[in-house]
């Protein structure tokens, strides 16, 4: 049996339906995120994306994986697509949905709960918690959903300097 030690040690499925190695981002510092384009939360896509852009060329890749664990996302992967782009002009990677808590939640969250614990344990609160990982893979930083986006910014700065 294999222990699963890194992010890169997974694959997600692409909004768009194809199977995507998370080695490609090895080397890289990653921030994954739950999302869902109904929640009052959503705004944060547009800071999401800012900091894609800002710091994408220094080495940051942000990824989101859109989760109804919540009800509040829509059906369809298109449908989630055209929210994400027309009200939040998102250009980072989106995943498909997954299930975030629970015996069938993808196994990369459920991995990240491990890594990090939060306010209930290793459980996702809610939509938009994130968490910063390391260019080598491990988790370094978990923010709740409504965690201050300066702070966030503060931590992807310190760790795209290592």
């Amino acid at each position: 049996m294999t222990t699963t030690t890194a992010l890169h040690d997974f694959t997600a499925t692409t909004l768009g339906g194809e199977e995507k190695s998370l080695d490609d981002y090895r080397g890289q510092v990653v921030l994954v995120v739950n999302t869902a384009s109904d929640c009052g939360l959503a705004p944060q896509f547009t800071g999401l994306e800012e900091l894609h852009r800002e710091y994408g060329p220094r080495g940051l890749v942000v990824i989101g994986f859109p989760s109804d664990q919540f009800h509040q996302e829509r059906d369809t992967a298109e449908e989630i697509a055209a929210v994400c782009q027309r009200n939040y002009g998102v250009t980072f990677q989106m995943f498909g949905k997954v299930r975030v808590n629970g015996a069938d939640a993808h196994p990369l969250w459920s991995w990240l709960q491990s890594q990090r614990k939060g306010l209930l344990g290793g459980a996702i609160k809610w939509n938009f918690t994130k968490f910063l990982v390391g260019r080598s893979g491990e988790v370094v930083a978990r923010f709740e959903p409504t965690a201050d986006m300066g702070d966030l910014d503060k931590a992807i700065a310190a760790e795209l300097a290592r």
